[in-house]
């Protein structure tokens, strides 16, 4: 009997747990359709957020993820980054530009060729993918900012490194239609020619898939549709009944996010500059220096993830060092110079100018504006305290006024500056009389009566 009760106990008890755990089992088996969005410009923080969604969905064995895209474009490495990420996802990815009013320009277009699915929700466009270039020598990617001369001069780019620029990015997005059996003529024309199509302009052109109102109207559509996945297999989707769970960017997206702005790297690598400034000004401080410390370390990991150009950060550097010289120099020339370089290094220092990646002339300004106001005002501390009286040693004794003490003939004590000294003098004093301070020999004051009376008084 107490074996029967003991396995009847065990039996009850795995039954009540197999309830528990039965709603979990049933959530976790089904259809889910993670949906990462992109809104603004593509930056190393969105790439980073794109890779760790990708990395979630296949843990979680998601059904598809929907790449949702509102964007002008952004840097090429990034988008390469996000679009080596699609191409080995093993879960199927849909691209949708959404909501309406949006667009996929530039970066974006490349992305969308390169998604398992594209699709459009209506009032929306893509686009505009042609190569720009900074004062004719930095590369950028897709801006989507076409020459004003595209639509009149539709011939080879002007120069080699246009033409190579141009010609990779064509090869590049030629090779993803050709992918996903997408129209690879309109994508050549959205890189040469910076053309654009809206969302039925699209579809009719067979650059995307379909054109979905909403995310459930985008399930139904591609359900029961077969694409191929990373590794050369296929996968027959089944989204009709699909969860839709959106996925947040994590803290480390949100803080690439906002120190990758070019704005906010500069301003943290002045600001790193500044507090070492203070601390080597005044040792000891420590808050300056481990603040400068961080910001500075913060401010180089955002310019390293950045296309920086070296050149414009090795002027700021010597412009910063110009005008600390003049600082402890004064000269208009040196401190001009570094102004000069300071600027021109700040303007030089972001190779491309992406959509979200310019940095800021009022930030320039400001800045400019405040170092060089910091450095005049060093400066013209410096010059008051050279041309002030000494505060310290035998110089800042002379001509205090002191009280006498006790004295005997041309010796005695006098009190100055809150302390008790030894004094003499050649004069006779009486305890309380005022006298002045000539001169400190060997710890010892030589004092006289003050006024010109006293002028030989302090001569022994």
């Amino acid at each position: 009997m107490q074996i029967i009760k003991a396995a009847l106990v065990a039996a009850i008890a795995f039954v009540a747990l197999l309830l528990c755990f039965l709603p979990g089992l049933a959530e976790e088996s089904g259809r889910r359709a993670l949906t990462v969005t992109i809104d603004g410009a593509i930056g190393p923080a969105s790439a980073s957020y794109v890779k760790d969604a990708l990395a979630r969905a296949a843990e979680r064995r998601a059904e598809i993820v929907i790449l949702k895209m509102n964007t002008p474009g952004g840097l090429n490495s990034s988008m390469r980054e996000i679009i080596a990420d699609v191409l080995g996802s093993p879960v199927p990815v849909v691209g949708y530009v959404a909501p309406s009013g949006a667009h996929a320009a530039s970066a974006g277009t490349y992305i969308l060729y390169a998604t398992h699915i594209a699709a459009m929700a209506p009032g929306t466009n893509i686009g505009a993918a042609t190569p720009v270039q900074i004062g004719g020598s930095f590369p950028g990617l897709p801006s989507g900012t076409p020459d004003k001369d595209s639509k009149d001069k539709k011939d080879e780019p002007k120069d080699a490194m246009t033409a190579k620029v141009t010609n990779d990015a064509v090869a590049f997005i030629r090779s993803l239609a050709e992918l996903r059996n997408r129209n690879a003529d309109w994508a050549e024309k959205a890189v040469r020619e910076a053309a654009t199509l809206s969302a039925n302009g699209a579809l009719q052109a067979q650059v995307i898939d379909l054109v979905a109102r909403d995310p459930a109207d985008l399930l139904r559509q591609i359900d029961g549709r077969v694409v191929e996945i990373a590794g050369g297999g296929s996968r027959r989707l089944a989204t009709k009944d699909a969860v839709v769970e959106v996925v947040d960017p994590g803290w480390i997206s949100r803080f690439l996010a906002v120190i990758t702005d070019p704005n906010v790297a500069f301003i943290l690598l002045m600001v790193g500059i500044y507090g070492l400034i203070f601390e080597f000004m005044s040792p000891g401080a420590v808050a300056p220096g481990v603040v400068g410390t961080i910001c500075l370390l913060i401010g180089l990991y955002a310019l390293n993830l950045l296309p920086i150009n070296y050149a414009g950060l090795g002027l700021m550097l010597i412009g910063i060092a110009l005008l600390a010289v003049e600082a402890f120099n004064p000269t208009v020339v040196v401190g001009l110079g570094g102004v000069v370089a300071f600027v021109l290094g700040a303007i030089m220092l972001i190779r491309v100018e992406a959509p979200g990646y310019r940095l800021s002339w009022t930030v320039i300004a400001i800045v400019a504006a405040t170092f060089t106001g910091f450095i005049l005002v060093v400066l013209g501390a410096l010059r008051r305290a050279g041309k002030g009286p000494a505060r310290v040693g035998a110089q800042a004794m002379q001509g205090l006024s002191a009280e006498v003490l006790d004295w005997n003939e041309t010796e005695g004590h006098v009190f100055t500056h809150g302390e008790r000294w030894q004094a003499r003098g050649a004069d006779a004093f009486r305890p309380g009389e005022r006298v002045e301070v000539a001169s400190i020999v060997d710890l010892t004051l030589v004092v006289r009566r003050p006024g010109p009376a006293g002028g030989e008084g302090g001569q022994l």
